[in-house]
């Protein structure tokens, strides 16, 4: 995967959460963006690394997340 692609899914992720405007699992980013679980990653990390998501982790050990606001 390159460079480009993967900033174009983490603009598809940032779209979906600004529109969701709530936390969103990874199951249903998976489902809905049908992603594949490295797409979903890849796309979480570089908006970790922009600053521009919150990763909740839960009790459970399952993963949510939401923009920072």
């Amino acid at each position: 995967m390159i460079k480009k692609e993967i900033g174009t899914n983490a603009g598809r992720v940032w779209e979906y959460l600004h529109i969701q405007k709530k936390e969103v699992s990874i199951p249903e980013f998976k489902k809905k963006l049908k992603m594949t679980d490295c797409d979903l990653y890849l796309a979480l990390g570089w908006l970790a690394r922009e600053d521009k998501i919150f990763i909740i982790n839960s009790e459970t050990g399952s993963f949510s997340v939401k923009l920072w606001e």
